[in-house]
């Protein structure tokens, strides 16, 4: 099924002209959480978040894989520079030197997400390697909620481990375990 899958890169403008389709993926994928109540989660913040993401002009990077021309599923992220905020609410550094960044370091990966409909289909995968296949970065990071066992499962077997815990400083934002990805990815298949 991934082999019918069309992925469509985007720049940060390129990114902001298809912001409602961003949001649709976005309320489908995530419409649990969102129900939830939690502020952090909400459409309206997530939005703000992504126009901060795609407004700073640091090499962001989005695939959006689309399925017979729906959008399925996205997945985004940015090269971090030598004044990044990503590492800002790290508990501990795990080793000396390990937020020291150039913009050629460490890919973030920010966000990946599914619509609900088109889950279990290894389009998630898909996505990931889309996006980070090509990065020149010698490493990549992800931040993940520590209840949140789909993703974790995922991760971890897609060669992720965790090395740190980290609260980012946007409103609401709950504790996050950070991972880290070797980077070139090695094929899978």
């Amino acid at each position: 099924m991934t082999d019918d899958l069309e992925f469509r890169r985007y720049d940060a403008e390129q990114a902001r002209a298809i912001r409602t389709t961003v949001e649709m993926v976005y309320r489908d994928a995530y419409s649990t959480a969102i129900a939830s109540g939690d502020p952090f989660d909400s459409p309206e913040q997530f939005m703000t978040r992504f126009d901060a993401y795609t407004g700073s002009g640091r090499g962001f990077d989005m695939v959006v894989a689309y399925l017979d021309g729906e959008p399925v599923g996205q997945t985004w992220g940015w090269p971090l520079g030598s004044s990044t905020a990503w590492w800002r609410g790290l508990v501990s550094e795990p080793e000396p030197g390990f937020t020291e960044e150039d913009g050629t370091r460490t890919f973030a990966l920010s966000e990946i997400m599914v619509r609900r409909h088109r889950t279990g289909r290894g389009f998630a995968h898909a996505l990931h390697d889309a996006l980070l296949g090509d990065r020149t970065e010698v490493r990549a990071t992800l931040l993940v909620e520590t209840d949140n066992e789909t993703a974790y499962r995922a991760y971890t077997a897609w060669g992720w481990h965790r090395v740190a815990q980290l609260r980012p400083g946007w409103p609401d934002a709950p504790m996050f375990d950070v991972l880290m990805l070797p980077l070139p990815l090695k094929p899978t298949r």
